[in-house]
């Protein structure tokens, strides 16, 4: 029998690291190209914008993922409270789930437009986003 699950073996745990500053510069465009990157970036941005609505701006963090994903996420200790308006989803969510959330939504808006490096994007960080500690609520956001 084989083990097919997150983490195991065969499915090695998927991590976040926090880019430092100096690795901020290359990030976007290694990820999402020179011309899509700034789509990216504030399409992210315009989604907190959206789904939160005490959201008005700042300093965020990159992550980089070992499955080769990226994020967002904004660097603020207090949680977010979110809502979708889509689908009735109302929560209150941390600073770095947010930001998946965010990521998620943005991503997916560009994805929409068939850019494969966003497609490939939002499945990389939807895998890490099931094994995050508020994955339950990030699904219900993004469902």
């Amino acid at each position: 029998m084989t083990d097919d699950t997150e983490g195991s073996p065969r499915h090695p745990p998927i991590s976040a690291r926090r880019l430092s500053e100096g690795e901020r510069l290359d990030a976007l465009p290694r990820h999402f190209g020179g011309r899509g990157m700034l789509k990216v970036e504030f399409s992210i941005y315009d989604a907190l914008r959206e789904l939160a609505e005490g959201y008005g701006g700042g300093y965020w963090h990159y992550y980089e993922l070992s499955n080769g994903g990226f994020y967002m996420a904004p660097d603020v200790a207090s949680p977010f409270e979110l809502s979708v308006m889509g689908n009735g989803f109302s929560d209150s969510l941390s600073a770095d789930a947010a930001g998946i959330v965010a990521s998620l939504f943005g991503i997916n808006l560009i994805a929409n437009t068939g850019d494969q490096r966003c497609i490939e994007h939002y499945y990389l960080l939807r895998d890490f986003a099931c094994l995050h500690a508020e994955q339950s609520s990030i699904f219900r956001a993004i469902d």
